[in-house]
């Protein structure tokens, strides 16, 4: 279960700080969704959203964050090395 539970949307549009902070959490999105991980066992393990969280809301947090993975591996990437460093 990831350490503090992810409760918001993914951010759109160009790059943010939060890109780079969760940039493991987009990794590993990416690597589940190849896997075949059933989405909800995902969003427990990763963005550690258990049962007590709305299905509804935690499949909009999930794929948030994976089309932001995908934006991401897309091109997004770039502007990572634009951003200030933490």
């Amino acid at each position: 279960m990831s350490a503090t539970p992810i409760t918001t949307l993914a951010p759109t549009g160009s790059i943010e700080p939060y890109d780079r902070q969760h940039a493991t959490v987009y990794l590993r999105l990416l690597d589940a969704e190849t896997a075949g991980a059933p989405w909800r066992e995902v969003a427990e393990v990763v963005l550690g959203l258990g049962a007590d969280v709305d299905a509804v809301q935690v499949r909009d947090i999930y794929n948030s964050h994976l089309a932001r993975a995908h934006w991401l591996v897309d091109g997004g990437y770039k502007d990572l090395l634009t951003l200030p460093g933490d």
